[in-house]
């Protein structure tokens, strides 16, 4: 198997990946808030936050220019390593409105460790010809972005592609051209159903370079052990604030329930420290702690399996059982079993 346990040097500190970044949604204008969490989960002192947002965000990012820490506005501890992404998704349907001088500027400002460069997702609906001349622009913002970066923070590429061989070819035409600490496989949430497709990309990018490896999007309940798998060192998910939003209720090695189709219960069944102090009525009609609640579900889906390989416990047999109540996700393990056997 491809897992891995490696660390990256950051200006705030060392990161131990594996390692999950809550997606953070300051800077955006959205009543789904993202709670407090680096004080009550010790372990996850991790954030991704979207740069573009936060600079077009005018009272922030003028109290930011004058001296104001984001992490005091994020209400997290000051040892959080920040991973600054370009805000990428916005053009998926939008004009790039940023280069990657101003991009790098604005995760300067915010104090970032991680810096993602510019990019514009693909999207299904776009033509074969559209979607390739994005992959170009986003090599081609990736580069520009490496001959301006001289910092200590890391500087990780992001990498587009539908299918393996154009993520791998674009993996390594920047490893030769460019000075990258990683990549980061994007435009995979659109096809994230598409699970042997996704494995067969991801797989590909792993192979294709033994850099920090980022999966943007998919950190979810039933990705989180896939990549892991597959030997990916970081990945990043907001499945706990939409999850909340729709009243889902997160369960460590199961998925989603929605709440709205049980009636009776005192207690909900996991002992995290919102559920085990309230009952199910208390956490079904406050958002805040359901999201609460979904944030502690990822984090006890990373320590699980980080469990699994201190105990040196067989990973794959682990695997086997994780998977057996999802046919889709069985069959995408499957198929990565195979295809990283026939690499070792």
């Amino acid at each position: 198997m491809l897992f891995r346990q490696r660390s990256l040097e950051t200006p705030h500190g060392t990161l131990q990946t594996p390692v999950l970044f809550p997606v953070s949604n300051i800077g955006t204008r959205s009543s789904d808030n993202t709670p407090e969490y680096t004080e009550s989960i010790p372990d996850l002192s991790t954030a991704m936050v979207n740069g573009r947002a936060i600079r077009r965000r005018d009272p922030q990012w003028q109290r930011l220019l004058e001296g104001a820490s984001l992490r005091e506005e994020m209400d997290v501890s000051p040892e959080t390593i920040i991973f600054a992404d370009s805000g990428g998704f916005g053009f998926q349907q939008n004009t790039v409105d940023t280069t990657p001088e101003e991009t790098l500027e604005t995760q300067r400002q915010i104090d970032a460790d991680i810096f993602g460069t510019v990019d514009i997702p693909l999207s299904r609906d776009n033509r074969q010809a559209e979607n390739q001349r994005r992959i170009g622009k986003s090599i081609e913002y990736a580069l520009e972005a490496s001959d301006r970066h001289d910092g200590d923070e890391a500087l990780i590429a992001s990498v587009h592609g539908y299918d393996p061989e154009t993520v791998r070819n674009t993996i390594r035409h920047l490893e030769r051209k460019g000075d990258f600490d990683g990549y980061a496989v994007g435009s995979l949430v659109p096809i994230r159903t598409a699970y042997e497709k996704v494995t067969k990309i991801i797989l590909a990018a792993r192979r294709a370079t033994d850099k920090h490896l980022h999966v943007y999007g998919l950190g979810g309940l039933n990705y989180q052990p896939l990549l892991l798998y597959l030997g990916v060192d970081s990945f990043d998910s907001s499945s706990f604030i939409k999850s909340a939003g729709k009243r889902n209720y997160l369960i460590p090695g199961f998925g989603g329930e929605p709440l709205k189709n049980i009636d009776e219960l005192s207690h909900l069944p996991c002992a995290c420290p919102v559920c085990s102090r309230r009952s199910f009525e208390a956490i079904r009609n406050d958002r805040d702690l359901l999201t609460r609640h979904n944030m502690w579900a990822l984090a006890l889906e990373l320590r699980r399996f980080r469990y699994m390989a201190a105990a040196d416990v067989e990973l794959e047999a682990y695997l086997d059982l994780r998977f057996q109540a999802n046919r889709e996700t069985k069959r995408a393990y499957r198929l990565a079993k195979q295809q990283v056997r026939r690499l070792a």
